[in-house]
């Protein structure tokens, strides 16, 4: 059920986050510039976006693989930044990562039990027999068999990898799950496969997710909220259908018009929105709104001041001048002098 519907507690929060990062003396990459948002416990929150917008370095930078450059997040009303010890070893129990690449993440000179198991090693949670029966498990659950166990990543199709990559995170037992791109390498086949499969597991182990990908079908086939990011900022951020029907910001208008429909009559009269120039750089992101240069929408005030992170519907959150009153009563002024 849509976290619209009911009230749900936090599990995470995301408060005015920033990431930049160093390139030589003088220049700094600001790959996410002030983004908030929450997820709350038992959801699906799916982060989509165009590559390089930041949405994989905002899932690093929650799991604490990267530092936070500004900001904070808390998880279970906590905040992580200065976790240590026995809190961070709980930390990263309860909090896992799926990596969009199935194959890279796995270490090649492992056998996929001692893959499965590092987790349970590390927390002391299995020895022995137990170890082994709860691999095995775990292999199961994901759809593959015991046999597989005593295999090396190699060996392995694309699709078998990721189950392998979601049986390693699966082996703590988490409550929070960042799946970063956990389809993108797959066969179209397979990736209906991983997802049906990270679905039922989330019924039946009460799971939150983190679903960053750039496949806005997918997207909206698996989140109950879908957030847009550009440019290293959240410009949008609704429950799914909401989004989909009536989304708001140019950019998310955008994307989903380059989502493909299943029906040829309807396809051929769609209009598509083409989308002028190439995504600035993140080291010289231009002034005000960061997407005023490709914006089929643009207005003068976009250029001088950015816009704020607002509620325009309940639970409808959008980041553009064209839904705040006063920036529109300025650029009327400005046409009528």
């Amino acid at each position: 059920m849509s976290v619209t519907k009911q009230k749900v507690e936090k599990i995470l929060e995301v408060n005015h986050v920033k990431k930049h990062f160093k390139m030589g003396r003088n220049q700094v990459v600001k790959a996410v510039d002030n983004i908030s948002f929450d997820v709350y416990k038992g959801e699906t929150l799916g982060l989509v976006g165009e590559s390089g917008c930041g949405k994989s370095t905002i899932g690093r930078t929650i799991i604490r693989l990267y530092d936070t450059t500004d900001g904070e997040i808390r998880f279970k009303g906590e905040s992580t930044r200065n976790l240590k010890g026995k809190d961070l070893k709980k930390f990263n129990r309860e909090m896992q990562m799926i990596f969009q690449d199935p194959y890279a993440s796995l270490n090649p000179r492992m056998t996929v039990a001692d893959i499965i198991a590092e987790g349970l090693d590390i927390h002391g949670l299995a020895q022995g027999e137990e170890r082994r029966q709860k691999v095995t498990e775990l292999l199961k659950t994901v759809g593959l068999n015991e046999e597989h166990a005593d295999r090396f990543p190699h060996e392995f199709s694309g699709g078998q990898r990721q189950r392998i990559g979601i049986a390693r995170a699966l082996a703590v037992d988490p409550e929070f799950i960042i799946a970063d791109e956990p389809i993108s390498a797959l066969d179209v086949s397979i990736q209906a496969q991983v997802v049906n499969l990270m679905k039922k597991l989330q019924r039946e182990k009460g799971l939150t997710y983190l679903f960053i990908a750039h496949d806005l079908s997918m997207v909206k086939y698996i989140s109950d909220r879908i957030g847009v990011m550009y440019l290293g900022n959240l410009v949008e951020l609704a429950d799914s259908q909401e989004l989909y029907d009536h989304p708001l910001h140019p950019y998310t208008e955008a994307l989903l018009s380059a989502v493909p429909i299943p029906d040829p009559d309807v396809e051929k009269e769609r209009e598509r929105i083409i989308l002028k120039g190439d995504v600035p750089s993140p080291i010289n992101p231009p002034s005000g709104c960061r997407f005023r240069t490709r914006c089929p929408k643009v207005m003068d005030i976009c250029a001088k001041e950015t816009p704020k992170w607002q509620e325009v519907k309940p639970m409808h959150w959008v980041a553009c001048h064209l839904y705040q009153e006063e920036s529109l009563k300025k650029e009327e002024g400005n046409k009528n002098k």
